[in-house]
C-alpha cells in the first residue's frame, strides 16, 4: 500500500523560506508522476507543481512559478518543495501526491491516486 508523509511545515515570516519534504513508501516511484498541492479552509484544492518520471519535467502553478522549486532525490521515493520568498497568499495546507505508474502529471486533483496527510504552512506579516 502506498503511503506518502509530508513534512517541513511551520511558521514563517512574509518574504522567508521552508523547505518541504513528501517521502513515499509501499512501490517503487521510478515511472511515477508526484505533485504538490495546498488547500485553504473553504476553497479548493489548488496545483502548485508536478514532477513527471523519468523525464523529470516539471510544471508549476502561475502563483508559484519563481519562487517555488520542486526536486527529487535520486532514490526517487523522496520529493522536496522549496518554499522561497513566501507571501501572504501562501498558507495552506500542502499535500503530497501520486498518480499511477507510467501516466503523466495532471494540474486535476482527481487524477491522482494517492495523498499525503499534508502539512500546515503558516506566514506572518
Amino acid at each position: 500500500q502506498v503511503q506518502l508523509v509530508e513534512s517541513g511545515g511551520g511558521l514563517v515570516q512574509a518574504g522567508g523560506s521552508l523547505r518541504l519534504t513528501c517521502v513515499g513508501s509501499g512501490r517503487t516511484f521510478s515511472s511515477t508522476a508526484m505533485a504538490w498541492f495546498r488547500q485553504v479552509p473553504g476553497k479548493e484544492r489548488e496545483f502548485v507543481a508536478a514532477i513527471n518520471m523519468p523525464s523529470r519535467t516539471i510544471s508549476s502553478g502561475d502563483s508559484v512559478k519563481g519562487r517555488f522549486t520542486f526536486s527529487r532525490e535520486n532514490t526517487k521515493s523522496t520529493v522536496y518543495l522549496q518554499l522561497d520568498n513566501l507571501k501572504p497568499d501562501d498558507p495552506a495546507v500542502y499535500y503530497c501526491a501520486t498518480r499511477r505508474p507510467f501516466i503523466i502529471a495532471s494540474m486535476q486533483v482527481d487524477d491522482y491516486e494517492n495523498w499525503g496527510q499534508g502539512t500546515q504552512v503558516t506566514v506572518s506579516s
